[in-house]
């Protein structure tokens, strides 16, 4: 295993500047997604580390070893595709064993090592099988298995759980974190669903533009974003802009709003959804912020509800338990409140 470190690299494809100055440090044995929205440069820097782009410039290090320039079959890693990109002509333990068949394993080894492989994804039993006769999640465990069966020092997954329905996807999180924990293999896994980022991973890493805006244990980056992309990208936020002075911020709509205490000026505040309360009257008590509003529209979606607000002169947005909403008519009044802690200072992103 083997911690990988990522520093000031640098990608251009043509106009488009892919990566830039990107730094990062992967630590061993630890569990990192890589997020951002289409064209943020996550999956390039993942096939940077790979070794199927070569950077401009910087450096990455694998353990000890600076590999920018080496082949991909020269960096000791394990590589798990979107699409599993299994032999359909092969059968599931030779599919698991071409790694292993490449580097001259021998076969009594081999054998061992399939058997132990699919022991550890729960697939025993199907080494017959061909990639036709698995299900999709079957699929996913076969190149899982394959990824890691040759004992790479990185883990490498792009996308791994996309090709899944949600409730598939749900039990294999599950199960990729599971195995993740068993082999204590450092991995690196570039996911769009933030969910998926902050229910798997130890530590997230958020790109735009090709540029490390945020990195940090899910926890600290979801409750303290640096900026309002971050806060918006990773989960839902609302916007509280205005003017800010005396430890209030002044809405568009003349609404005041107390901030923290000691929090700084910035050029942007936010709220998060399920931080927002919705009651019929009016709330009291110390430390609460409250506005009227009018509700729009009431999402139901089983055990959670979405309301959609209209509030200080803009859109509004609340989740909460559909079981503790109050019973509102919707385009009727209502009270938004929140304590004033929940309130991030976020810059403008």
């Amino acid at each position: 295993m083997a911690t990988v470190s990522v520093s000031a690299v640098s990608k251009t494809f043509g106009t488009l500047r892919a990566l830039d100055e990107v730094s990062i440090d992967f630590h061993d044995g630890g569990f990192f997604a890589l997020l951002g929205p289409s064209g943020s440069g996550k999956t390039t820097l993942l096939r940077a580390i790979a070794g199927f782009v070569m950077p401009d410039s910087g450096s990455i290090r694998i353990g000890e070893r600076a590999v920018e320039r080496l082949p991909v079959e020269r960096r000791d890693i394990g590589m798990m595709f979107q699409n599993y990109a299994l032999f359909p002509n092969m059968t599931v333990g030779e599919n698991v064993g071409f790694g292993l068949q490449v580097r001259k394993v021998r076969r009594a080894d081999a054998r061992r090592r399939i058997g132990e492989a699919l022991d550890l994804v729960r697939l025993s039993g199907f080494e017959g099988r061909k990639p036709h006769e698995l299900s999709g999640g079957q699929r996913q465990r076969v190149a899982l298995a394959r990824a890691f069966v040759t004992n790479p020092r990185v883990l490498m997954l792009d996308e791994p759980l996309s090709a899944l329905d949600k409730a598939l996807r749900v039990d294999m999180q599950v199960e990729l974190k599971r195995i993740q924990r068993e082999i204590g293999i450092t991995t690196i896994f570039v996911t769009h669903d933030q969910e998926e980022a902050l229910t798997l991973a130890d530590r997230i890493g958020i790109l735009r533009d090709g540029r490390l805006v945020q990195s940090g244990p899910p926890r600290e980056v979801y409750h303290a974003p640096r900026d309002l992309f971050t806060a918006e990208f990773l989960g839902d936020a609302n916007r509280l802009e205005g003017d800010v002075g005396d430890g209030a911020l002044t809405l568009r709509d003349g609404t005041v709003l107390r901030l923290p205490e000691g929090a700084a000026p910035a050029a942007a505040f936010a709220v998060r959804p399920e931080n927002m309360t919705l009651t019929p009257g009016r709330p009291t008590g110390d430390g609460i912020n409250a506005m009227p509003a009018t509700l729009l529209q009431r999402v139901f979606a089983g055990a959670m509800a979405t309301c959609i607000l209209e509030a200080g002169g803009q859109r509004m947005k609340v989740v909460a338990l559909d079981r503790d909403l109050p019973d509102l008519p919707e385009s009727g009044p209502v009270w938004l409140s929140w304590d004033v802690n929940h309130t991030i200072a976020v810059a403008r992103g």
